[in-house]
């Protein structure tokens, strides 16, 4: 896939993506493979990171196995440098990897909390960092995935919402602060998304009435293919004026 095309990356592309071991993460580095960019998977599951990273470079691909704890600062920089040493600079960075813990809030303990906005809000941050330096250079472009959460908020989500929030409004202050260097940063905000997290327990006493304040809409709940179709589109050049959005994927919930 050359960059004159409708949609398309350059093809010296390197996309490094987040949380890219299983769901919306995973089917955005094939999405990007099969683009011809070289993929930077990265995800603290060392053995989901390593079989991608296998499947992507047996199919003729190029891809990096990258295990890492985006919480981390010196594991995010390392990556980073590694990344930038065997595949090249780093033209679009996808933060996708998230956590959820649901619970009372007088139930939710100090060490949850901070590790759930870490991985969510604090990693994206981190990575973001980290990869910024050299989208100046190529112009390239940041997808965020957060939720609808970060706007509408779920009961006994405190930790999770509080993470989604905060990571629409870091898209909205950097994406200002880059605009005037050709860097494009978006989110997504998904609605429901039928990955493992869509299945993580509410807390077993939980009050039906107040969790029936959530919204279902009857278009159901997207793939991670959906997801991640729409982020790889945002990231193409075909949306080459579109920075700062907030781009809702919840079948008019919020």
């Amino acid at each position: 896939m050359t960059s004159t095309q409708k949609g398309a990356i350059p093809a010296n592309s390197v996309a490094v993506v987040t949380g890219g071991g299983s769901g919306i993460g995973r089917e955005l580095c094939l999405l990007a493979a099969q683009a011809g960019a070289a993929v930077a998977v990265i995800d603290i599951n060392a053995d989901n990171v390593q079989a991608l990273a296998a499947q992507i470079n047996e199919a003729g691909g190029r891809a990096l196995a990258c295990p890492c704890d985006i919480s981390n600062p010196e594991q995010v920089d390392a990556t980073i440098a590694a990344v930038a040493a065997t595949l090249g600079e780093p033209t679009h960075l996808f933060n996708v990897a998230g956590i959820v813990k649901y619970a009372r809030v007088e139930e939710l303990d100090f060490a949850t909390f901070n590790r759930v906005l870490a991985v969510n809000l604090t990693g994206a941050f981190l990575m973001s960092k980290a990869v910024l330096p050299y989208l100046v250079k190529r112009q390239g472009a940041i997808v965020n995935v957060a939720s609808m959460a970060g706007s509408l908020g779920i009961p006994y989500a405190a930790a999770y919402c509080a993470s989604k929030g905060g990571l629409v409004a870091m898209t909205k202050s950097m994406a200002k602060e880059f605009s005037d260097r050709g860097v494009r940063i978006n989110v997504l905000t998904p609605g429901g998304v039928e990955t493992p997290m869509a299945v993580v327990p509410f807390p077993e006493d939980a009050n039906m009435a107040v969790l029936g304040i959530i919204p279902h809409t009857p278009l159901g709940f997207s793939t991670p293919a959906d997801i991640a179709r729409l982020a790889f589109s945002v990231a193409t050049q075909e949306f080459g004026k579109l920075s700062g959005a907030v781009i809702a994927v919840d079948g008019a919930s919020t």
